[in-house]
């Protein structure tokens, strides 16, 4: 994705700016003249050797902003069963899920959010299932049937269609290697956006139209306009790409936990752990319901009462619960609804006596916290359903056609050769000091914490100063 406008200026005429009738020399650039050339070269050379990234994480991209609507397609018998007349008690759809699937454990049951939806019932350290993963087994709150069951992943619930495109996505499915080519795109495409952005507005020539121009001018208005109006949201993308990447998004964890802006959780602990015959869970079943098998066991209040309780106290669907992950937790209430409005509020509840033990809203999150959150389900299509989804696919074909339109310009650059001429070399050498130094702390600054900016940057510069180095010597060897 590069940018490349004109590198020359037309002749100046006397009364302009850096001129005189007289003939003297011509004023010291603005600070944004002088870094024209640098940015232009920085601008090229990133899109020449970023753009295969960004082209791959937009194609992707594009397919995953489609997944969510081909899923309820694809997964139509699983997702969605006819309305009836009474939902099942909690418990009982989970006994019949566990009926058909006896492997593994309770990580959480999802209550049918709607009336023509299907509850599931998450299953974890099942065998083929990834660890991180869940078997999630689809059962009909009517009737208590079975529909299916699929792998699931996530608090979205992605399913396998869109936890495939996601993977390859996110990492192409090359585990944690991979994930270095989406943060490599994510860290520079602020600076190519940002850089084309400074080069379009700071043109000097008459904009022309589309209409009527042919060429590698008609190459250059059609990338930069659709850049300039694409320039937000792709701010936005690299952005929020940047929260959960493995290098810089580590950083940011880091920057919100040292500003206390982490998220919180729920606190699981429960009062009652250190009663008497809490030491065991012997006489709970696989639904997490009390069997009064076992003398001395821990009383259980059952799923049902816990979802109850949460109602009570305000968490409307969708919910997820999960169940006591020992003797000493509680059940965990959340609501996952992670479209606008969102809903977030999560309670723990006793086992043993029913009282809730500890709530958190989402109002009471941190800023940066909700920030976050709103960035990332934005950025994977969620937080506005639909509309978010189709913004997603504008873009991510916006970024596309702008990769190519880049790649199309160097070539007529070159006039039609194999690989377009590339722009001279040294252009920081014509940035003022005064100008120089502070951008070079702060790209400093900024390389540390992101790490796929700052390694690539300082080679670019250490290329760029042995080129320049062997072109003066190649010049003053030809001229001398």
């Amino acid at each position: 994705m590069s940018i490349e406008p004109p590198t020359t200026d037309p002749p100046r005429t006397a009364g302009e700016p850096g001129t005189s009738a007289q003939g003297a020399a011509p004023a010291a650039p603005s600070p944004l003249r002088a870094l024209r050339p640098l940015v232009l070269r920085l601008h090229f050379y990133a899109g020449v050797f970023v753009a295969p990234s960004l082209f791959v994480a937009a194609v992707t991209g594009l397919l995953y902003a489609g997944s969510f609507q081909a899923e309820k397609i694809v997964y139509a018998h699983e997702l969605a069963i006819p309305v009836g007349d009474d939902k099942l008690p909690i418990s009982q759809q989970v006994a019949a899920a566990r009926k058909a699937h006896p492997e593994g454990t309770i990580s959480a049951v999802r209550p049918s959010p709607q009336p023509n939806a299907t509850t599931r019932v998450l299953l974890s350290g099942v065998k083929g299932i990834a660890a991180d993963h869940t078997l999630a087994v689809f059962v009909d709150p009517y009737t208590g049937k079975v529909r299916g069951a699929l792998e699931q992943y996530g608090s979205t619930g992605a399913l396998p269609l869109r936890i495939w495109i996601d993977e390859l996505h996110r990492d192409l499915h090359l585990g944690d290697t991979g994930r270095l080519y989406s943060e490599f795109a994510a860290s520079w495409l602020w600076v190519i956006t940002g850089g084309g952005l400074m080069l379009w507005f700071g043109r000097r020539r008459a904009r022309r139209k589309v209409r009527g121009t042919t060429g590698r001018r008609r190459s250059l208005t059609l990338h930069g306009t659709v850049g300039v109006w694409a320039a937000a949201g792709l701010f936005f993308l690299s952005a929020t790409g940047l929260t959960w990447s493995t290098y810089a998004g580590a950083n940011i964890g880091d920057l919100r936990e040292a500003l206390g802006q982490s998220t919180p959780s729920v606190v699981t602990a429960t009062v009652s752990s250190g009663h008497e015959g809490h030491g065991s869970m012997a006489g709970m079943d696989m639904n997490g319901m009390d069997t009064g098998s076992h003398s001395g066991a821990r009383s259980d209040m059952g799923l049902d009462a816990a979802l109850k309780t949460a109602r009570a106290e305000g968490l409307s669907d969708p919910v997820e619960i999960v169940p006591p992950a020992d003797s000493s937790s509680a059940y965990v209430v959340r609501q996952i609804q992670r479209s606008w409005p969102e809903k977030q509020d999560a309670i723990a509840v006793d086992p043993a006596t029913g009282k809730v033990t500890d709530v958190l809203r989402f109002s009471d999150y941190p800023v940066l916290a909700k920030l976050t959150r709103w960035g990332i389900d934005a950025h994977t299509g969620i937080l506005f359903g639909l509309a978010n989804q189709i913004a997603l696919a504008g873009l991510a074909l916006a970024l596309i056609l702008l990769s190519l339109w880049g790649y199309r310009m160097w070539w007529q650059r070159g006039r039609g050769s194999a690989f377009g001429r590339p722009l001279p070399c040294g252009a920081w050498r014509q940035v003022p000091v005064y100008v120089l130094v502070p951008c070079v702390a702060v790209v400093a600054v900024v390389g540390c914490y992101v790490r796929l900016l700052g390694i690539p940057l300082a080679g670019f510069l250490a290329v760029d100063i042995v080129l320049g180095w062997v072109t003066r010597r190649r010049t003053g060897h030809a001229h001398p």
